[in-house]
């Protein structure tokens, strides 16, 4: 009778880890991950160029006049107006970043720190609402600022969020009046 010694000793444990196996999962799965992110390049890159025939955007006026408000907070990106996930990429509006809003009577001007900052003449604003979302970005309803305004032959609405949510309400019931008060003056006319 073999001792408990002798058939311990006869038996070999199998191999752990097959590291060759283990190590070609892992150069798969990382270059899986690299296709990924190329191909989501590539096609922001190919939206940009869809949206080519969007005009450049203005800059700021030297003198636009006293601020009527401002706001700090985040650009969530703009889309094409109604469309909430038709994102546009040109001119760098697709890019999101933090927002520095002032808004005077000769426009809203939107400062992007490590972004395109632009402009948007009065007579450009359509209207001014809250909603619950745009391309990339949903949050409860209210919780984001949408801008729509007029460039080129686009109607484009930018979303924004208040890092003081409060003041959104504010800044809707401001803009639609600067536009229901250019909108009769230009009827009476």
């Amino acid at each position: 009778m073999t001792t408990l010694v002798e058939l311990a000793a006869e038996k070999e444990s199998a191999d752990v880890t097959d590291w060759a196996a283990r190590l070609g999962w892992v150069v798969g799965l990382l270059l899986f991950i690299a296709l990924v992110y190329w191909l989501m390049r590539e096609g922001w890159k190919w939206r940009g160029t869809l949206q080519s025939d969007l005009p450049e955007l203005p800059s700021a006026p030297s003198e636009a006049g006293p601020a009527r408000l401002e706001l700090s907070g985040r650009y969530h990106g703009s889309t094409t107006a109604g469309q909430w996930l038709d994102r546009i990429v040109a001119h760098g509006l697709g890019t999101r970043s933090r927002v520095e809003l002032t808004l005077t009577d000769a426009g809203l001007d939107v400062v992007r720190p490590g972004a395109a900052d632009f402009f948007i003449p009065a007579d450009r604003l359509r209207e001014a609402r809250l909603d619950k979302g745009i391309a990339g970005k949903v949050l409860a309803e209210g919780g984001l600022l949408i801008v729509t305004w007029e460039h080129g032959e686009k109607l484009i609405d930018s979303g924004f969020r208040s890092d003081h949510a409060a003041e959104q309400a504010e800044w809707v019931e401001t803009i639609n009046s600067m536009i229901n008060t250019a909108t009769t003056e230009g009827t009476a006319r």
